[in-house]
């Protein structure tokens, strides 16, 4: 047990699928996983670990914001020693090619800041996602024929974001989308050596305005735990 994961040892396998919300890890561990077995609760944030197609999966929330992704992943790597970490979430186009229920697969993670910034001082990290997990994630997705995309994300630092021309130039300069987690899960899985990747589902245009209707989201986000399974296994 750790202090915010209240696992047993070996209940935690090296693969490791971390959305934001809780309740979509059990979500995803109900619908995916063979065997599910509830074995994190501590401060509500569930974590449940079972089998696909004969392969050994926990599912463990995150919470929202790098803060919270870096407490888990931490610890996860850490002290129960998984190597493979695939975030799956929500993100907000910023590309009018983009569009609602696509999927992006984050090849690099830009943030103003991360939890990891001091580590480097005046260095300007560059976190970027393990390229063989991100090859597999690629190939699952033409093999389902989901409209994928691939390149440079941005993970926010706040939700409610008030910079239009910080948004502008990421646009500009073809950053695919923005969320909130993958460049601290990147640098944390860099510092120890594990995998790391973010698959994404476009629930939300910054340029068009539109959004995901509710009842069309396990849908879309159920391709994307697919991807995100297939890719972690050879």
């Amino acid at each position: 047990m750790t202090i915010h994961i209240g696992a047993q040892p070996g209940e935690i396998a090296e693969t490791v699928l971390i959305p934001g919300d809780p309740l979509r890890a059990k979500w995803a561990a109900e619908t995916f996983l063979q065997n599910a077995e509830c074995v994190n609760e501590t401060r509500g944030m569930l974590g449940f670990t079972g089998s696909w197609k004969g392969h050994k999966v926990t599912i463990q929330g995150s919470g929202m914001g790098m803060p919270s992704l870096s407490i888990y992943a931490n610890e996860l790597i850490r002290d129960y020693g998984a190597k493979t970490l695939i975030r799956i979430g929500s993100c907000g186009a910023m590309q009018e090619s983009v569009g609602i229920r696509d999927v992006v697969i984050a090849m690099t993670a830009s943030s103003l800041s991360t939890p990891s910034r001091g580590f480097f001082k005046e260095l300007q990290f560059a976190p970027c996602a393990d390229y063989g997990l991100l090859e597999r994630a690629v190939a699952a997705a033409r093999a389902k024929a989901v409209t994928t995309h691939v390149g440079g994300i941005y993970s926010a630092d706040v939700f409610y974001d008030e910079r239009p021309d910080l948004n502008e130039q990421m646009t500009r300069h073809g950053i695919l989308a923005v969320e909130m987690e993958a460049a601290e899960l990147y640098t944390v899985a860099a510092r120890f050596g594990a995998r790391a990747l973010a698959v994404l589902t476009v629930s939300d245009h910054l340029l068009t305005h539109e959004s995901l209707p509710s009842e069309d989201r396990e849908r879309s986000f159920g391709e994307m735990v697919e991807i995100a399974l297939e890719a972690a296994f050879d």
